[in-house]
């Protein structure tokens, strides 16, 4: 479902974003003159593991699912995207088939630019290829963080880094209490289970310590931080 014009809370989202803020005005004008916009509905496939890459996409509205599948036909999702991302660039600069599905999470709109754009772009702003590589190189080291937690914290302290994570991405003050952030993104606990490789039984236990603890509070609508405090103390204790 395509749409030409993003909304206006759809360009603060990308104009904001951390990486895309940091180009060039002559840069930023002539990615965002070569963009069109799609529209995704809930759990529409945006692309496939194997497929070419066509398109550097970024996201506007609501999140991307990246997933794969494993030999036994499980689904296991990797990260969810949130608005201002930007992804699909190293399929591009390799020629290499993708190697991840990728789904929409919610109602998601995606800001594309063709291969051939992207290579025109690329021909005319040197920028953009430091820019890139700033970008990549920030990526190893999330990467690399990750692999580190998941070999050497707890359950209980990487699912506290996870929501501290969520919050910077997808918080939004809570209308019910002041002080509380609403984390937006809509996860089921297999979901949230999935991204810290844990069972749902195990991170369901340690969900209902920390509101216990009063740093959570679990709604059937999601979840709600109470105090940010006690997630980060968490965090480092258990590190």
């Amino acid at each position: 479902m395509d749409d030409p014009i993003l909304t206006i809370e759809e360009r603060e989202a990308i104009n904001s974003g951390r990486w895309f803020s940091s180009l060039s005005p002559s840069l930023r004008h002539d990615i965002l003159r070569c963009a069109y916009v799609k529209r995704f509905k809930d759990g529409a496939l945006i692309c496939a593991r194997g497929d070419l890459p066509e398109e550097w996409t970024a996201c506007a509205r609501g999140a991307v699912r990246v997933s794969s599948t494993s030999l036994s036909g499980k689904q296991i999702t990797l990260t969810y995207v949130e608005p201002g991302i930007w992804l699909g660039d190293v399929a591009l600069f390799d020629g290499d088939r993708r190697t991840h599905d990728a789904y929409a999470h919610g109602e998601t709109t995606m800001l594309c630019v063709s291969k051939a754009d992207f290579q025109k772009i690329l021909a005319q702003h040197v920028e953009l290829y430091e820019a890139l590589l700033r970008l990549h190189a920030r990526r190893i080291r999330q990467l690399y963080g990750l692999v580190e937690d998941l070999n050497t914290l707890p359950l209980r302290a990487r699912l506290a880094k996870q929501l501290l994570h969520l919050v910077r991405s997808y918080g939004a003050p809570s209308l019910s209490s002041d002080g509380e952030i609403r984390i937006s993104l809509q996860l089921a606990q297999e979901e949230l289970a999935q991204l810290l490789g844990a069972s749902r039984q195990r991170v369901n236990q340690e969900l209902k310590a920390m509101e216990r603890e009063d740093a959570i509070r679990i709604e059937p609508s999601g979840l709600v931080v109470r105090e940010r405090e006690a997630l980060l103390r968490i965090a480092v204790a258990d590190s």
